[in-house]
């Protein structure tokens, strides 16, 4: 088994000037950390989830500005609960140690009126060490994640659908 390794901080958030949805993971993968961005993993399905649910095109891989403009077109932000922790290799069950981010101060700042976790362990690590100092339920939603197999993005459209769709603009949603 590997060994724990302390990793930190974590990406910057990802916001425009509001944004009255915030999407949170638990930390960045060892792939996003190696790009330098959030859900870096090439077979993790936020990036066209997203784009599904704004009618935008589906970004390439490595195409930072496109994602970005996703995300900040569409009035929302991304960040992590976590600024750091130790944790061994991508595994969010390991997580111990955590330092959290200000998430209380971006929600202030942005204007959110809504938190989603992108996951369990982020809605979890969300209700532990952020929800107190904002008062903002998260709503947990199923991980994009590649180990969620159980959830095709057709399902994961429907479902992020119900919860963002009120909070986005009026354009043509993209059917998977």
């Amino acid at each position: 088994m590997a060994e724990y390794t302390r990793v930190g901080p974590g990406l910057p958030p990802l916001h425009g000037e509001y944004a009255r949805v915030l999407i949170l993971g638990s930390f960045p993968s060892p792939k996003s950390r190696e790009q330098g961005f959030y859900y870096g993993h090439p077979q993790n399905r936020f990036w066209p989830l997203m784009a599904a649910l704004t009618g935008s095109p589906v970004p390439q891989h490595d195409d930072i500005a496109a994602k970005k403009q996703i995300i900040i077109q569409n009035g929302m932000a991304v960040w992590d609960v976590i600024r750091s922790c130790e944790i061994r290799g991508a595994s969010d069950a390991s997580i111990r140690s955590v330092e959290p981010n200000d998430l209380a101060a971006l929600i202030a700042e942005l204007g959110v009126e809504r938190v989603v976790c992108n996951g369990s362990t982020s809605a979890r690590l969300y209700r532990k060490y952020a929800l107190p100092h904002t008062g903002l339920e998260g709503i947990a939603l199923p991980s994009t994640s590649p180990a969620n197999a159980s959830f095709r993005l057709d399902r994961l459209q429907q479902v992020w659908g119900q919860v963002l769709g009120p909070f986005l603009p009026r354009r043509g949603v993209t059917k998977l």
